[in-house]
Parts: structure tokens; sequence; C-alpha cells
């Protein structure tokens, strides 16, 4: 254990095991020729990488896991954190089919549920009602797999740690910004994007929704005093969008300016979240919070 250890030295460390580790899945992932390679076993790696950044960073300074938010917390944030990207969508989707900008349902996409979930007497809408069903269900648990490994680090313990220096307000915009650019290379140099869209357009929209719903992953985490509300927002986020809503689309050409994580349609929803979570967040005392966080059984090495 490192005493005397501050805040802004495991920040430092922290940031530059993440720099280091993800850079190796960058490079990786690029000249593997997108995200799709090796069965996205290369995704699932780097969204580890800030987990384990956080959790050597806590080793190093602290011989311990405790304060990372290990506790599941309060039930009315867990169901919160699973219910809201639920609701954006149905917004976001919804006035995307409802104004033409996109068509529902995506005939690609119902044939393939078709074949899985019908059968002579199995209309359309129930067979599309049963994949949701299950994708929502029991597809949670890869996305809370995948999600964990980045929440472990960025809200289990980059949140904590800057809610000891400093306001929620600020707490939101830098851990939102280090969250925005740590995905940049692949968005700009791999194929982590919408198809019919320029990338400078998706890595816009993108910055602009994640700063904006990233106030909502702090507070949640500031709020609960753990950290699993913010992986199951984060799981849920990308259940709806990338497993269900987007895929259910049928586009036309305007559609990808719309939808998805790289659309107008979530960023706006990012900005009215964003400034709903950061009104609610000045309430908090994050130095108060951070410091007496959920822990875990773990106990000192």
């Amino acid at each position: 254990m490192i005493s005397n250890a501050t805040p802004q030295k495991k920040i430092i460390t922290f940031l530059v095991l993440l720099l280091v580790l993800s850079s190796i899945f960058y490079v990786w992932i690029i000249s593997a020729g997108g995200i799709q390679a090796y069965g996205g076993l290369l995704v699932l790696g780097i969204m580890w990488v800030p987990g384990v950044s956080g959790i050597i960073t806590k080793l190093i300074y602290e011989r311990s896991l405790r304060g990372m938010g290990w506790k599941p917390g309060k039930a009315k944030y867990l169901l919160l954190a699973y219910v809201i990207p639920l609701i954006y969508c149905l917004v976001v989707y919804g006035i995307t089919w409802l104004t033409g900008l996109g068509k529902v349902p995506n005939p690609e996409l119902m044939d393939q549920i078709m074949l899985a979930y019908g059968g002579a007497n199995t209309s359309p809408l129930v067979a599309l009602i049963i994949y949701c069903v299950l994708i929502a269900t029991i597809g949670m648990v890869s996305g809370l797999l995948s999600g964990a490994g980045e929440e472990i680090g960025w809200r289990g313990f980059f949140v904590p740690e800057l809610a000891k220096i400093t306001t929620f307000p600020r707490v939101a915009l830098i851990s939102g910004a280090v969250w925005t650019v740590w995905h940049l290379p692949i968005i700009l140099f791999a194929n982590y994007n919408m198809p019919g869209i320029p990338k400078w357009y998706a890595a816009v929209m993108f910055t602009i929704m994640v700063t904006g719903i990233n106030v909502l992953f702090s507070w949640l985490r500031l709020k609960s005093g753990s950290l699993w509300p913010a992986v199951i927002l984060h799981a849920s986020h990308n259940l709806f969008v990338q497993a269900i809503f987007t895929p259910l689309t049928l586009q036309t050409k305007i559609t990808p300016y719309i939808i998805d994580e790289f659309g107008i349609g979530l960023a706006l929803v990012g900005i009215v979240i964003g400034w709903f979570f950061l009104l609610k967040g000045k309430q908090l005392h994050t130095k108060d919070i951070s410091n007496s966080s959920s822990d875990l059984f773990v106990s000192e090495i």
C-alpha cells in the first residue's frame, strides 16, 4: 500500500494504464479490419480495459478494492437504469417511424425472427414480441458482462476519485470527455459508426450523446453509492439501441443521420438528459458520497 496517495495520483495512474492497454486493442482492432474481428472478442477485450485499469490502480495504491461500489444499492436505481434507455429509444425511434424518416419493421430482421421464433400458426407480431422479450431479458446477461468491464473503471473507480476533488458538474464533464475520447479511435479509424454517414458526423453526434448521458451515469453512481446501476444502464442502452430498435428500423437515405448512437436523435436526448441530471446533481455533496460509497467484502491484501 502506498501511503499518502492523492486522488490526483490515482487518476493519473489510471489514465496512463488506460492509454497503454487501450492502444494495444486500438491497433489490433484497426489492423484486423473492424470491431467484428475474432467474433467480437477484441471489442469485449477493450471494454474490459477501463475495469482492469481501475482495479490495478486500486491495488497499487490501496491494496484493496473497497470503495468501488460493489453492493447493488437500492432497487429503484437499478430499475431506473434499465427503463430510461427504453424510454428514450421509444421517443427517438417512434418519431423516426411516425415521420417516415425511417420505416418499421425491417423485412430482413423479420425474416430472421420468423425463421427463429415463427411457426405455422405464429404471426409476425407474436414472433417479434418473443424476440424483443428474450433480447430484453436473457440478452442482458451478455450486456452486463461487457458493460461491467467499462463501468468498473469509469464509474467504479474514475468517477468516485474525481468526486473527491471537485464538484458534480466537473465530475460529469471530465469523465464524459475522457469516456468520449476513449471511443474516438475506433469511430474514426475502424468501423464503430453508422454506415451511410461521414465519420466526422458520427463522432460529433456520439460526443454530444455520451457527454449528456454520462451525467446520468455519474449521478446514478454517486446517488446510489453503487456501480451496478451504471452497469445496467450501459447494458440496457446497448441492448435497446443496438439489438432491438436500430435493427428493427428499415432505413432510408436520411435515417442513419437520425438514429443509433451516431444520429442526431440520441444526441438531442443526451442534451436533455444531461441538463436534467446536471440540475439534480448540484444537490449532491460529491466528496461525502464518494467517501461513503458501497463496498464489497474485499479486505486489504
